[in-house]
């Protein structure tokens, strides 16, 4: 999952970019970049790995100059975690076009080959971005005999949406002319658009959340459709165009369920709401399921669960409290690489306030259950702080399928519910009784506010990719680049041969 921002100002975006990545920062904490462009000194940029903080000091916000940026956030989907892979990527012809991105290409392999063998471009990086940028980049070549239009773009978006799958939501610099962001024809992945009257013009700006949109105090306007292409000039000028092939839309639900920040509000659905309601219908199931229970106390796993936890103490009738303390400078468990590294992170990352455990029969709440390692551990520091009984119950079904649009929730042999029922997954994270959310009641809980959408891309639980291209396959070679010890041999080979000395 990554961030992706875009602004086209009358004032220097420098700061403006920098702030909306530190929004997003829980989007990707891999790597950071921003480029900038202005008429006086051109395109600048600055990108590396590490948290926003980290990467932008001083002197690199001085020299991003220009009242026209885009900024990206990144943790690795597709490709691997070096320097080289920050984003924006940029091409310099046709006119030179800097582009980020969010979300995972499903015919990556496919595109790869075409760019190199027919269309006769050079990847440098595994990564799918590469790959939209080079298709978008061609696609605008062929169209363009003269001065860059609007319908020019237009048509080449029209073309990338014809020739890319998968789930994807970008922002585009084209050097002289503007922003340029679209959002994939089945709108999986999230883009909303955001305006702000300043000095007798508007200013616009494009976001993966609306919440980076309210802290540069930018109205939103609404998201874009599925397949919708928004054009912002340098001038401010704003076109749009809807794709004519758009399919039905199916953003996906795992944003509600645990990426997007609480306070933001997605495809017209509030994402604080949304878990209310989890919450709600949990607490239901768990009535159902386990109407006798002896559960003394809710505690929350910091930090996603806590509105859905609280939800579910109000309508069990017991206490809700904090019983975990988190450190929040370490970085998410499940996208940590390594199973023993993610098993260590969880005792660096949670500590447990001993007197709300010892001798209560505790219901911990989590947004979902992935590998299931960091439940087990926390599961072990409940007991270790005196609990007499601990029940787990999650937020979301279970994860028995790999996300192939731009969550690297992992190899499907890696996911704990892949090939479990529920009663061993109980004995395997070692819970005295594991209750689950079920699909239909978490879609529930998501749509309620919007009537307009009917679906959900709910491929992690359902195993349904609505894409209509991910074949048994496509899985196979997926797991072979997903699992850890995959994973690791890519990350050893890096460092081999970045410890490499040329003369």
């Amino acid at each position: 999952m990554c961030g992706v921002v875009g602004i086209v100002s009358n004032e220097p975006v420098n700061q403006a970019l920098y702030d909306a990545l530190t929004v997003l920062q829980h989007r990707g904490q891999d790597a950071a970049g921003i480029v900038t462009w202005s008429d006086e000194h051109g395109l600048k940029q600055r990108k590396g790995n590490g948290l926003v903080r980290d990467v932008f000091y001083s002197r690199h916000m001085l020299s991003l100059t220009g009242q026209v940026g885009i900024g990206h956030v990144r943790y690795p989907t597709a490709g691997g975690s070096r320097s080289s892979e920050a984003q924006p990527f940029y091409v310099n012809s046709p006119y030179g076009i800097c582009l980020a991105h969010n979300g995972n290409l499903t015919n990556y392999e496919e595109l790869a080959a075409l760019l190199i063998g027919e269309d006769r471009r050079h990847l440098s990086t595994n990564s799918d971005s590469e790959v939209l940028l080079n298709v978008l980049a061609h696609e605008l070549h062929v169209r363009v005999n003269g001065e860059l239009t609007t319908k020019n773009v237009f048509d080449a978006i029209d073309a990338l949406h014809r020739r890319c799958k998968g789930g994807y939501s970008v922002v585009a610099l084209i050097v002289g002319f503007g922003i340029v962001a679209f959002r994939d024809p089945h709108g999986i992945r999230p883009l909303v658009l955001g305006e702000q009257q300043s000095s007798g013009r508007k200013n616009y700006m494009v976001a993966s959340e609306s919440v980076a949109l309210d802290i540069l105090q930018y109205d939103t306007v609404r998201d874009l459709n599925p397949g919708e292409c928004v054009i912002v000039e340098n001038s401010g000028a704003i076109h749009c165009h809807d794709y004519p092939d758009r399919a039905k839309h199916t953003p996906c639900i795992f944003e509600y369920v645990y990426f997007a920040r609480p306070d933001s509000i997605l495809d017209n659905l509030s994402v604080y709401k949304a878990r209310l309601r989890m919450g709600e219908e949990l607490a239901g199931k768990i009535v159902r399921e386990f109407p006798d229970h002896d559960i003394d106390v809710v505690i929350p796993i910091p930090d996603t669960s806590r509105t859905a936890a609280l939800q579910v103490a109000y309508h069990l009738g017991v206490k809700y409290r904090e019983g975990f303390i988190k450190n929040r400078y370490i970085g998410r468990t499940f996208i940590m690489p390594g199973q023993e590294e993610r098993k260590k992170s969880v005792r660096r990352k949670l500590n447990a306030i001993e007197l709300e455990f010892r001798n209560k029969n505790v219901l911990l709440v989590d947004d979902s259950i992935v590998r299931g390692t960091t439940s087990k551990q926390i599961i072990k520091l409940a007991r270790e702080a005196g609990a007499r009984k601990v029940y787990f119950a999650s937020a979301a079904p279970p994860v028995r399928y790999p996300n192939v649009y731009g969550i690297d929730m992992p190899a499907a042999s890696e996911l704990i519910a892949n090939g479990h029922t529920i009663d061993e997954i109980q004995e395997i994270i070692g819970a005295d009784r594991l209750i689950y959310q079920d699909l239909h009641g978490l879609i529930r809980s998501v749509r309620h506010g919007n009537s307009d959408i009917t679906e959900f891309d709910t491929s992690c639980f359902s195993g349904e990719y609505v894409t209509g291209d991910v074949t048994d396959g496509y899985l196979h070679d997926l797991e072979a680049r997903r699992n850890d010890a995959a994973k690791q041999k890519r990350e050893t080979r890096h460092e081999q041969e970045s410890n490499v000395v040329s003369f």
